[in-house]
């Protein structure tokens, strides 16, 4: 058994390979380790404010609004690809921008803060 460290999205993992051709140069068992804690900072919650999140995981092809913006219920806040299909991310109320949390082209996961209207 190999123990490699390997980033995904920014999020660093501890894994075990094995090789089963058995030309490992060191056969003996890897001491077992716990599992690393993503390396990543986590997202900042909002302090104040309703947060919108992503239903799915994906990749942002737009973002409709900007700090201190007004919006209603409904309007478009950010565009979601996610398996080839655009999804429009609505505001859940009527309230103001607090913050935007996300650029065109970042690929978020599913529960990722998108955006937090006060």
């Amino acid at each position: 058994m190999k123990n490699l460290k390997i980033t995904v999205n920014g999020v660093a993992y501890d894994v075990q390979v094995e090789e089963l051709d058995g030309s490992a140069p060191d056969s003996s068992p890897a001491p077992k380790t716990a599992a690393a804690a993503p390396s990543a900072p986590a997202p900042a919650v909002p302090t104040s404010g309703e947060p919108v999140n992503a239903p799915m995981p994906g990749t942002i092809v737009s973002v409709a609004v900007t700090s201190g913006q007004s919006v209603k219920a409904g309007d478009v806040l950010v565009v979601l690809e996610a398996m080839k299909m655009e999804n429009e991310i609505k505001a859940p109320k009527d309230g103001t921008i607090n913050s935007v949390n996300v650029n065109k082209g970042d690929a978020v996961e599913s529960g990722a803060l998108l955006v937090t209207i006060g």
